[in-house]
Protein backbone atom coordinates (compact mmCIF):
# COMPACT_ATOMS: atom_id res chain seq x y z
CA UNK A 1 0.00 0.00 0.00
CA UNK A 2 1.40 3.23 -0.92
CA UNK A 3 1.82 6.35 1.74
CA UNK A 4 -0.76 8.28 0.04
CA UNK A 5 -3.52 4.94 0.60
CA UNK A 6 -2.55 4.32 3.69
CA UNK A 7 -2.79 8.20 4.44
CA UNK A 8 -6.41 7.94 3.43
CA UNK A 9 -7.16 4.70 5.23
CA UNK A 10 -6.52 6.38 8.62
CA UNK A 11 -8.21 9.59 7.75
CA UNK A 12 -11.56 7.61 7.03
CA UNK A 13 -11.30 5.80 10.45
CA UNK A 14 -9.88 9.05 12.53
CA UNK A 15 -12.01 10.57 15.94
CA UNK A 16 -10.32 13.86 15.31
CA UNK A 17 -9.86 15.02 19.02
CA UNK A 18 -9.83 18.23 20.98
CA UNK A 19 -9.99 17.52 24.93
CA UNK A 20 -8.34 20.36 26.43
CA UNK A 21 -9.04 21.95 29.52
CA UNK A 22 -8.82 25.38 27.76
CA UNK A 23 -11.26 24.34 24.63
CA UNK A 24 -13.52 27.15 23.65
CA UNK A 25 -15.93 27.47 20.62
CA UNK A 26 -13.41 29.55 18.80
CA UNK A 27 -10.84 26.26 18.95
CA UNK A 28 -13.47 23.52 18.08
CA UNK A 29 -15.29 25.56 15.15
CA UNK A 30 -11.50 25.78 14.34
CA UNK A 31 -11.18 22.13 14.80
CA UNK A 32 -13.71 21.34 12.22
CA UNK A 33 -12.52 24.06 9.63
CA UNK A 34 -8.91 21.95 9.67
CA UNK A 35 -11.31 19.21 7.84
CA UNK A 36 -10.25 19.28 4.26
CA UNK A 37 -13.31 18.80 2.41
CA UNK A 38 -10.70 17.88 -0.71
CA UNK A 39 -10.33 14.55 1.01
CA UNK A 40 -12.17 11.69 2.60
CA UNK A 41 -14.02 13.20 6.02
CA UNK A 42 -12.87 12.00 9.12
CA UNK A 43 -15.36 9.21 10.84
CA UNK A 44 -15.78 11.73 14.08
CA UNK A 45 -14.39 14.72 15.59
CA UNK A 46 -14.81 14.08 19.82
CA UNK A 47 -15.03 17.45 22.21
CA UNK A 48 -16.21 17.96 25.72
CA UNK A 49 -20.18 17.73 26.16
CA UNK A 50 -20.72 21.39 26.16
CA UNK A 51 -19.57 21.73 22.95
CA UNK A 52 -22.03 19.10 21.78
CA UNK A 53 -24.55 21.31 19.58
CA UNK A 54 -22.01 23.74 18.38
CA UNK A 55 -19.97 21.38 17.04
CA UNK A 56 -23.08 19.47 15.21
CA UNK A 57 -23.81 23.03 13.70
CA UNK A 58 -20.58 23.91 12.43
CA UNK A 59 -20.40 20.76 10.66
CA UNK A 60 -23.74 21.11 9.11
CA UNK A 61 -22.75 24.57 8.52
CA UNK A 62 -19.88 22.88 6.15
CA UNK A 63 -21.65 20.46 5.10
CA UNK A 64 -19.99 17.73 6.83
CA UNK A 65 -23.31 16.06 8.98
CA UNK A 66 -22.11 12.86 8.21
CA UNK A 67 -19.19 13.15 10.50
CA UNK A 68 -20.07 11.69 14.38
CA UNK A 69 -19.56 13.77 17.14
CA UNK A 70 -18.33 12.15 20.48
CA UNK A 71 -18.28 13.07 23.52
CA UNK A 72 -16.79 11.98 26.77
CA UNK A 73 -17.84 10.78 30.29
CA UNK A 74 -16.42 9.92 33.59
CA UNK A 75 -13.68 11.12 31.97
CA UNK A 76 -10.18 11.41 32.76
CA UNK A 77 -9.86 9.96 36.32
CA UNK A 78 -12.99 7.31 35.92
CA UNK A 79 -13.59 8.40 39.41
CA UNK A 80 -17.10 9.65 38.94
CA UNK A 81 -20.17 8.22 41.05
CA UNK A 82 -22.54 6.54 38.58
CA UNK A 83 -25.14 8.79 39.13
CA UNK A 84 -23.38 11.32 37.69
CA UNK A 85 -22.09 9.35 34.43
CA UNK A 86 -25.31 8.44 33.63
CA UNK A 87 -26.75 12.14 34.06
CA UNK A 88 -23.47 12.85 31.86
CA UNK A 89 -24.72 10.36 29.70
CA UNK A 90 -28.41 11.26 29.48
CA UNK A 91 -27.10 15.33 28.84
CA UNK A 92 -24.68 14.32 26.09
CA UNK A 93 -27.69 12.29 23.93
CA UNK A 94 -29.84 15.20 24.89
CA UNK A 95 -27.26 17.66 23.40
CA UNK A 96 -27.19 14.96 20.17
CA UNK A 97 -23.36 13.26 20.26
CA UNK A 98 -23.52 10.43 18.36
CA UNK A 99 -20.81 8.74 20.50
CA UNK A 100 -19.81 8.00 23.90
CA UNK A 101 -16.64 7.75 25.27
CA UNK A 102 -17.09 6.12 28.63
CA UNK A 103 -14.19 6.07 31.06
CA UNK A 104 -14.39 2.54 33.19
CA UNK A 105 -13.63 2.72 36.46
CA UNK A 106 -10.32 1.30 36.30
CA UNK A 107 -9.10 1.87 39.44
CA UNK A 108 -11.79 0.13 41.21
CA UNK A 109 -10.70 -3.44 38.43
CA UNK A 110 -7.45 -2.72 40.00
CA UNK A 111 -8.58 -2.90 43.51
CA UNK A 112 -10.01 -6.23 42.60
CA UNK A 113 -13.49 -5.26 41.86
CA UNK A 114 -14.56 -5.91 38.33
CA UNK A 115 -18.15 -5.93 39.55
CA UNK A 116 -18.57 -2.23 39.51
CA UNK A 117 -16.93 -0.99 36.02
CA UNK A 118 -19.30 -4.30 34.75
CA UNK A 119 -22.33 -1.73 36.26
CA UNK A 120 -20.76 1.66 34.35
CA UNK A 121 -20.76 -0.09 31.14
CA UNK A 122 -23.36 -1.70 31.14
CA UNK A 123 -25.70 1.30 32.97
CA UNK A 124 -24.26 3.56 30.34
CA UNK A 125 -24.82 0.75 27.33
CA UNK A 126 -28.71 0.86 28.35
CA UNK A 127 -28.96 4.89 28.13
CA UNK A 128 -27.21 4.61 24.66
CA UNK A 129 -29.09 1.79 23.08
CA UNK A 130 -30.12 2.30 19.77
CA UNK A 131 -29.65 6.45 20.07
CA UNK A 132 -25.58 6.45 20.14
CA UNK A 133 -22.30 4.24 20.22
CA UNK A 134 -20.71 3.80 23.12
CA UNK A 135 -16.89 3.55 23.37
CA UNK A 136 -15.42 2.48 26.79
CA UNK A 137 -11.74 3.65 27.47
CA UNK A 138 -9.69 0.96 29.84
CA UNK A 139 -6.97 3.32 30.16
CA UNK A 140 -4.78 -0.06 29.46
CA UNK A 141 -1.89 1.79 30.35
CA UNK A 142 -2.64 1.85 33.67
CA UNK A 143 -3.57 -1.70 33.64
CA UNK A 144 -0.47 -2.25 32.30
CA UNK A 145 -0.37 -6.09 32.80
CA UNK A 146 -1.89 -8.32 30.02
CA UNK A 147 -4.05 -10.40 32.03
CA UNK A 148 -5.98 -6.74 33.55
CA UNK A 149 -5.91 -5.37 30.42
CA UNK A 150 -8.15 -8.80 28.34
CA UNK A 151 -10.16 -8.38 31.82
CA UNK A 152 -10.94 -5.05 31.20
CA UNK A 153 -11.94 -5.57 27.66
CA UNK A 154 -14.18 -8.86 28.46
CA UNK A 155 -16.14 -6.44 31.01
CA UNK A 156 -16.53 -3.68 28.74
CA UNK A 157 -17.86 -5.87 25.70
CA UNK A 158 -19.66 -8.46 27.65
CA UNK A 159 -21.28 -5.42 29.60
CA UNK A 160 -22.40 -4.12 25.79
CA UNK A 161 -19.75 -1.69 24.69
CA UNK A 162 -19.49 -1.21 21.17
CA UNK A 163 -16.14 -0.86 21.42
CA UNK A 164 -13.12 -0.92 23.28
CA UNK A 165 -11.04 2.01 23.79
CA UNK A 166 -7.15 1.84 25.00
CA UNK A 167 -6.61 5.35 26.67
CA UNK A 168 -8.12 8.53 27.53
CA UNK A 169 -4.74 10.41 26.62
CA UNK A 170 -3.90 11.77 29.71
CA UNK A 171 -1.88 9.32 31.30
CA UNK A 172 2.12 8.70 31.13
CA UNK A 173 1.24 5.07 28.38
CA UNK A 174 -1.35 5.65 25.94
CA UNK A 175 -2.06 3.30 23.10
CA UNK A 176 0.44 0.65 22.48
CA UNK A 177 0.82 -2.04 19.96
CA UNK A 178 1.25 -4.75 23.17
CA UNK A 179 -2.14 -4.09 24.58
CA UNK A 180 -3.81 -3.51 21.29
CA UNK A 181 -2.95 -7.12 20.18
CA UNK A 182 -4.08 -8.13 23.77
CA UNK A 183 -7.17 -5.74 23.35
CA UNK A 184 -7.94 -7.12 19.54
CA UNK A 185 -7.73 -10.78 20.25
CA UNK A 186 -9.68 -11.06 23.17
CA UNK A 187 -12.71 -8.86 21.81
CA UNK A 188 -11.99 -11.25 18.96
CA UNK A 189 -12.63 -14.61 21.40
CA UNK A 190 -15.89 -12.87 22.98
CA UNK A 191 -17.54 -13.50 19.31
CA UNK A 192 -19.37 -10.16 19.86
CA UNK A 193 -19.50 -7.49 17.68
CA UNK A 194 -17.75 -4.78 19.09
CA UNK A 195 -14.90 -2.46 17.57
CA UNK A 196 -11.42 -1.11 18.69
CA UNK A 197 -10.11 2.49 19.14
CA UNK A 198 -6.31 3.61 19.83
CA UNK A 199 -5.70 6.66 21.15
CA UNK A 200 -3.01 8.88 22.58
CA UNK A 201 0.28 9.02 20.80
CA UNK A 202 -0.85 7.81 17.26
CA UNK A 203 0.66 10.91 15.51
CA UNK A 204 2.25 9.82 12.24
CA UNK A 205 0.45 7.49 9.16
CA UNK A 206 3.02 5.54 9.48
CA UNK A 207 2.41 4.66 12.78
CA UNK A 208 -1.18 4.49 12.17
CA UNK A 209 -0.42 1.93 9.56
CA UNK A 210 1.22 -0.34 12.39
CA UNK A 211 -2.02 -0.45 14.26
CA UNK A 212 -4.23 -0.92 11.25
CA UNK A 213 -1.66 -3.77 10.05
CA UNK A 214 -1.88 -5.69 13.77
CA UNK A 215 -5.89 -5.36 13.50
CA UNK A 216 -6.06 -6.63 10.11
CA UNK A 217 -3.73 -9.63 11.43
CA UNK A 218 -6.29 -10.43 13.47
CA UNK A 219 -9.59 -9.76 12.66
CA UNK A 220 -9.17 -10.05 9.15
CA UNK A 221 -8.35 -7.80 6.01
CA UNK A 222 -12.00 -6.21 5.68
CA UNK A 223 -12.52 -5.37 9.27
CA UNK A 224 -10.87 -2.16 9.41
CA UNK A 225 -13.25 0.91 8.73
CA UNK A 226 -15.38 2.98 11.15
CA UNK A 227 -17.93 0.71 12.50
CA UNK A 228 -15.20 -1.35 13.37
CA UNK A 229 -11.86 0.68 14.36
CA UNK A 230 -11.18 4.04 14.94
CA UNK A 231 -7.99 6.04 15.64
CA UNK A 232 -8.25 9.00 18.12
CA UNK A 233 -6.37 11.70 17.11
CA UNK A 234 -5.51 15.30 16.78
CA UNK A 235 -1.97 15.69 15.93
CA UNK A 236 -2.35 12.62 13.35
CA UNK A 237 -4.24 14.74 11.29
CA UNK A 238 -1.61 17.24 10.31
CA UNK A 239 0.62 13.92 9.27
CA UNK A 240 -2.25 12.69 7.23
CA UNK A 241 -2.73 16.42 5.76
CA UNK A 242 1.37 16.63 4.79
CA UNK A 243 1.25 12.99 3.14
CA UNK A 244 -1.86 13.38 0.87
CA UNK A 245 -0.82 17.52 0.11
CA UNK A 246 2.52 15.78 -1.19
CA UNK A 247 0.98 13.12 -2.91
CA UNK A 248 -2.05 14.73 -4.32
CA UNK A 249 -2.51 13.88 -7.97
CA UNK A 250 -3.18 16.57 -10.36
Amino acid sequence: MTEYAMAQQALAVMDLTSLNDDDSTEQITALIKSIDKRYVPPAAICVFPQFIAHSKKKLLDRNLQHVKVATVTNFPEGEQSIESVLRATEHALNEGADEIDLVLPYKQLLAGDPDTPWQYVYSSKALCRNKAVLKVIIESGQLQSPYLIEQATEIAVLAGADFVKTSTGKVPINATLDATKVILETIKKTRKEAGFKAAGGVKTVAVAQQYISLAEEIMGPTWVCSQHFRLGASSLLEDVYRVLHIDRKP
